[in-house]
């Protein structure tokens, strides 16, 4: 994902809401999981955007998203599951949009893409 504009208002939720009182690593991805999961409506449809080498997902395909990925798999990266050739299946979430989804749903995804956008690391 290309670099984007500071957004002050996006950036004061991240640092109040998301990573408020994270003082390492560890407590910053963990304060990110819990906004995904608290606020991402699952089960919902995103559509893939980006190649990613690690996702067998292929730019425009259509996915239904079931939940996070378990918490030790998103210590450096978020990953939610998906449903794939009839399995669950781990994919990172910067790699998808959501589709008709609430707007609750589609703000937390939309502050991922921009804090791995601005280059932020946990």
């Amino acid at each position: 994902m290309s670099r984007v504009k500071k957004d002050t208002i996006r950036e004061h939720r991240i640092d109040m809401e998301i990573i408020v009182d994270a003082y390492h690593e560890e407590e910053r991805a963990m304060g990110w999981y819990y906004y995904l999961e608290d606020n991402l409506a699952f089960p919902c449809k995103a559509k893939c955007t980006a190649k990613r080498s690690i996702s067998p997902l292929k730019t425009g395909e259509i996915v239904e998203v079931t939940g996070m990925a378990p918490e030790e798999e998103c210590m450096h990266e978020m990953f939610v599951e998906i449903q794939w050739e009839k399995q669950k299946l781990a994919v990172p979430l910067s790699q998808l949009k959501g589709i008709s989804v609430t707007d609750e749903t589609r703000q937390a995804i939309e502050d991922w893409h921009y804090w791995v956008s601005m280059g932020y690391q946990f």
